[in-house]
Order: structure tokens, then sequence, then C-alpha cells
């Protein structure tokens, strides 16, 4: 059979599948699931949309039986590529399922679990739970507003909650596909919901099943159990989180689109509703970690949340990020998915970038929207966190705070200074530093003709590590515009974007920035996972061949071979050094 007609062949059992109108083939209405949010692009057989979990088995039994490659895609939210093509070289072709129309949740056992599907929005699940005072592992993040919650167990996502580490769980329903080119499904949701797949999958559509059908967890982790303990060896010598971790990889979690994951199980958590909210600036780093070291050290848990932010970050996203900011503000999350795919919709007709530039002029007229002790700060001090803790925990935090930071004339400039904030203020706070990696974004599409790209890292430092500013080599800094260094400062996680200058290669940029940062005893990436964009490390490699021997799904991430049973070719990018 030519190569077309098995093509023809594809699309007829997909349209079969999920109706004819779920199966974009033309370039205009699959670039949006094609071209990465930050990076990457390339071109695909077909975009699938299936619309239950029955579809989405059969358009996977028909992918895999005509042995293209396959992506496996929810919000497309990803800051490394790895949910979307690169490049034209997959195996076969390639097919994109996306799993946006499969968003269904169920709320059990009382509201400290929950089920979510493939598409499964971490915005509706926060809205879910809010009946039962209860929240998910994550809540609204540092890089995207429109984030999948399986994506963020398929990549050990972390967030800016300090005590509930990366996302993860070992209860998860999954497609896996063997050596021989068969589709298994393994159901270890501890739900009784039959033996044969379809039958699984329709009882898991409709609802089918009832308290009595799902069995207590048992041995079984549904979030990482050990991280409040793991990220208070502040003593440690290696991170506390980092996506090449063998410690979180398990099935699913950690899995990075190897396996077609159809469900996960996961932990619910109680809200933090009695809260207090420091807001803290300083010129001097090692004040940060004195304090960064005492809380972990010394308070019987770790505080809810540590927030840093640079100067420069604050500036980015102050202007470049207001737009954004004042839509959360006024609009709430609600209509947040409605306005990303509008956004989509502007860029596949007008061009990429259009939309940014767009929203950028008007948002010259849009009043000042952040607190005037916060501008203060940002004049004063070049490092800022925003700390939030616990009601139990106010008292001691502001005795730690008066001793370190005790304010007031020369003192103040000295080691810094520090408030607690309004409830306005914290929410503004807080939000101000969420929408910094998007206003990166928004930097490299207004000044397209003074960027060449923006290189992104997203890095863990051991946890003993003091010594956590970064100082570039000066011929690093010559080429480059803009450093922003924000992150989770308890875990020691942070996210550093470069907006280099045009003309420079950003792969030799990035390269070079590796050797520092191996020379830091750093790991990377932390919580974004490799994508296209890193190098995945051997226990990382080792983990995808063991879940997709036959390396068909999302093939070459990591830089890792495309060809099918792993058989090495020229890799796609630099090894690791």
């Amino acid at each position: 059979m030519t190569m077309q007609a098995s093509e023809t062949r594809l699309l007829t059992r997909l349209r079969e599948a999920v109706g004819a109108s779920h199966v974009l083939t033309s370039p205009r209405a699959t670039l949006r699931y094609r071209r990465g949010y930050r990076s990457g692009s390339g071109p695909a057989i077909a975009v699938v949309r299936p619309g239950n979990l029955v579809e989405l088995w059969q358009v996977a039994q028909a992918c895999v039986a005509a042995d293209v490659s396959i992506i496996m895609q929810a919000s497309n939210t990803g800051l490394t590529g790895g949910s979307t093509p690169d490049g034209a070289d997959y195996p076969g072709g390639l097919v994109i399922i996306s799993t946006t129309r499969l968003s269904a949740l169920r709320v059990i056992r009382q509201g400290e679990q929950v089920l979510c599907l493939p598409g499964t929005t971490l915005h509706s699940l926060e809205q879910a739970l809010r009946p039962y005072g209860r929240e998910p592992h994550s809540v609204i993040g540092s890089s995207c507003l429109g984030a999948s919650v399986v994506g963020g167990v398929c990549n050990n996502s972390g967030g800016s909650l300090v005590r509930r580490g990366p996302a993860y769980t070992q209860m998860a329903l999954y497609g896996q596909v063997m050596p021989d080119g068969s589709l298994r499904l393994v159901n270890h949701l501890g739900i009784a919901l039959g033996d044969k797949p379809e039958t699984i999958l329709a009882r898991l559509d409709a609802g089918e099943f009832t308290e009595a059908d799902i069995a207590p967890a048992g041995d079984c982790w549904a979030h990482d159990h050990s991280y409040v303990s793991h990220v208070r060896d502040i003593d440690s010598d290696t991170p506390a989180r980092f996506n090449a971790d063998p410690r979180c990889l398990f099935e699913a979690a950690g899995s990075a689109g190897k396996l077609i994951v159809l469900a996960v199980r996961l932990d619910t958590f109680a809200r933090d509703d009695n809260t207090a909210t420091f807001y803290i600036g300083t010129n001097r780093p090692d004040v940060l970690t004195d304090l960064r070291r005492a809380m972990l050290r010394d308070f019987a848990m770790p505080p809810i949340a540590g927030e840093y932010m640079h100067r420069t970050a604050f500036d980015i996203a102050d202007h470049y990020g207001r737009d954004t900011f004042v839509a959360i503000e006024k609009l709430g999350t609600d209509r947040l998915p409605a306005l990303f795919a509008a956004k989509a919709r502007v860029d596949a007709l007008l061009g990429a970038g259009r939309s940014d530039r767009m929203m950028q002029w008007a948002s010259r007229f849009l009043p000042d929207h952040l607190p005037a002790r916060m501008r203060d700060f940002r004049e004063r001090f070049a490092h800022h966190l925003i700390l939030k803790v616990s009601q139990d925990q106010v008292a001691d935090t502001r005795t730690l705070l008066s001793r370190l930071l005790p304010g007031g004339g020369e003192a103040g400039e000295e080691t810094g200074e520090h408030f607690e904030c309004s409830a306005q203020e914290a929410a503004k706070a807080f939000l101000h530093r969420f929408v910094a990696a998007g206003a990166a974004v928004r930097y490299r599409a207004v000044h397209r003709k003074d960027v060449e790209d923006i290189v992104a890292l997203d890095i863990a430092l051991p946890r003993n590590n003091r010594a956590w500013v970064e100082h570039l080599p000066e011929a690093l800094e010559a080429q480059t515009i803009h450093k922003l260094y924000y992150g989770h400062f308890f875990c020691q996680v942070f996210h550093q974007d470069y907006i280099v200058k045009k003309g420079t290669d950003p792969l030799a940029y990035e390269h070079a920035l590796w050797a520092l940062l191996d020379q830091r005893g750093a790991q990377y990436p932390a919580e974004h996972n490799v994508g296209h964009l890193y190098v995945a490390r051997p226990s990382l490699a080792d983990f995808y061949r063991s879940i997709d021997p036959r390396n068909q799904l999302n093939p070459g991430i990591g830089h890792t071979p495309r060809t099918r049973h792993w058989a090495e070719t020229t890799s796609h990018g630099a090894p690791h050094p």
C-alpha cells in the first residue's frame, strides 16, 4: 500500500471513530495544535479530537495499527514543546490526538480524591473542589493558565505550593503500545470497571460506578507523601524535585506522552483559608537564603508558598503582562480558556504573534494595576519574595522576619524590609508573579526585530545550595537583552528566561548555560519536562524506553531516537555535557 493510500485509509477510520468534523487536516485548522506555546512546530497528517474515552481508544487503535507516530496533547500550554511536533521526520507521519473534549472529572471519596480524564483542566478541578473546601495539587500556576491536570502528572509539574511537591500518582488508567504493535489497556485506578477495554472505558465515560466500586488507595500513592520531609533536608547535595528524579517516575507519572493516559486518580488537599502573606524586598540574597533555611529547619511545616521574583522579571511582567493581569483580575479564570482559544484563532488567521502585538498596544490604556508598596519595593530592592504562611505560622514568621529584616532607616536599606499584605495586596502580588512567563513571550512578539528567541530554562538547585544567584560570563551577557529570574524559592526551583539578541545562536547559548549549571550541581529541567529543548538524562530515557518499547508515542523527546524500537540514529541535538 502506498503512503497516500495508507493515510487515506487511516483518515477514514478516524472519521468513523469521532466524526468528520473532529478530524482536522488543513494547515490552518491544525496550526494551533501543531505549534508550541513557546517553541516547536511541524506538520501532521491530522489532529483528532475524540469526544469520549471509547472514541479515544478507537483512535489510538487505528493509529497504532497504521504505524504512525502519535502525540497526545491536552491544552498545548507546555513550555518545552513536548506536546507538539518538532520537525517533519516522524516515522510513518504524525497524528496529534487532542484531548480537550475529554474534560470530565468526578469527585470521589467525599472530596478527598478526584478522578480526572485527559482533558480536565486545573481551572475546572479547582471549581469542582471549592464546595468541599478542598484544592487540587496545584492552583493556577506560574507558567500558564489553561493547564491540564493529566499534563501536570505526566510532566511531574511542581508549582508554587511547597508542601505538595511534584504532581504524582500511582493510580492511573492508560494504554500502552507493546513491542509487537498491539495496544493494551492497564487499569490501576483501583476502581472495578470490568475486564474488557471497551467495557471499562464505556463505564468510565458514563460514570457507571459507585463508591463501593472504588477501593481504598492502600499502599498506592495518589500524591507524593514524602515531599514535606524531602524538601526540608536542607543539607542534601541533591535538588528537591526535578524531572529525571527516579523517585517520581511511575507509569503515568513523568510519562511525558509515552503512554496514552485515559484517567488519573489523585488526592486533594484541605484549602488553606486562614493565611497571611508577607512581601519581602532585599538587595542581599543571603538574607533570603537564611530565611529559607530557618523556616525549613525550625518550623513544624514548610510555608504554604514562597515565590521569588527578580526586579527585571518584575518589570517585564509589569509592562508586558499587564493586560493578562487585568483580564484575570476583572474577569476571573472562568473565561480564560475561551480567551486563549480566541487568541490562537487570531494567530492562525493573521500570523504568529499578531494577537500579542494587538493586546500590547491596547494595554497602554490600562491604569496602574500594582499596589503602591510593591512599587516602592521595586525601586529600592532587586530581590522580591512573596511568602504565604498558615495561621499557626504567623507569629513565628513575624518574629523571624523582624530578626532578619528589621527594616527602617539604614538597617532597612542594608538588609531589606518586609510588609504584611492586605488581602488585595496578596492577590495582586501572586498574580503579578504568575504572569511573568507569558510576559516573556509577549516581549519576543513585540520586539521581534531585536529578539532572536527566548532561551527558557527551569532548573533545580541542590537543597544545600546557598549561591543561588546566577552570574553570567561576559560573553553570554553580551548576547543577552534581558535575564528573567523567578521561581519557587523554598524548593530551590527557578525559571530562568533569557531574551537573546538578534543573531545569537540560541542552541549554542543554551548549551553554554548547561555547562554552567552542571558546575553548580543543578538538575534540569525541574518541572516542565524535557520536551524537545532538553536532553533526557539516562535514567529518564531508560524510563521512556520501558513504558514505550516501540517508541511510537511522542518519539524524539529529550533528543532520543525517533525510530521504532529505539534504533539509534544521529541525535536531533547535542548530547548532554
